[in-house]
């Protein structure tokens, strides 16, 4: 696929895919004649992985750091995946604890808007 039925399927826009291949995060697997970049469905699940990431606040690098392990996983023999997985153990404990700090910040939110419900309730 082009990267605009990439980027409509992943819901994001050309200029932040264009951005993820410019720092590595989501090589095209491939160019047309012409240039143009091509993906595979391989290519659109990696790109909903940083997706997936981004709201949790996970940085450029640390994404690139995450998606080496998950690359080096699919080739790796059993001498590298007991540390791959110690890496891949470490990242599903902080995107854990990240995902627990959103839950409380939205519990935060939705007493805020009960607070000016309340408020808003009390006027004319």
């Amino acid at each position: 696929m082009h990267i605009g039925e990439l980027a409509e399927r992943a819901g994001m826009s050309l200029r932040t895919i264009r951005h993820y291949d410019e720092v590595g995060l989501l090589v095209p697997s491939g160019r047309t004649a012409g240039g143009f970049r091509v993906y595979t469905a391989q290519d659109l699940e990696r790109l909903l992985v940083i997706r997936r990431m981004k709201p949790l606040g996970f940085s450029l690098d640390e994404m690139a750091e995450l998606l080496r392990v998950v690359d080096a996983l699919a080739d790796a023999g059993p001498e590298d995946q007991a540390a791959l997985a110690a890496r891949l153990d470490a990242s599903l404990d902080d995107a854990r604890a990240r995902h627990a700090k959103l839950v409380e910040r939205a519990g935060m939110a939705e007493e805020f808007i009960g607070t000016l419900s309340t408020l808003r309730a009390s006027l004319p």
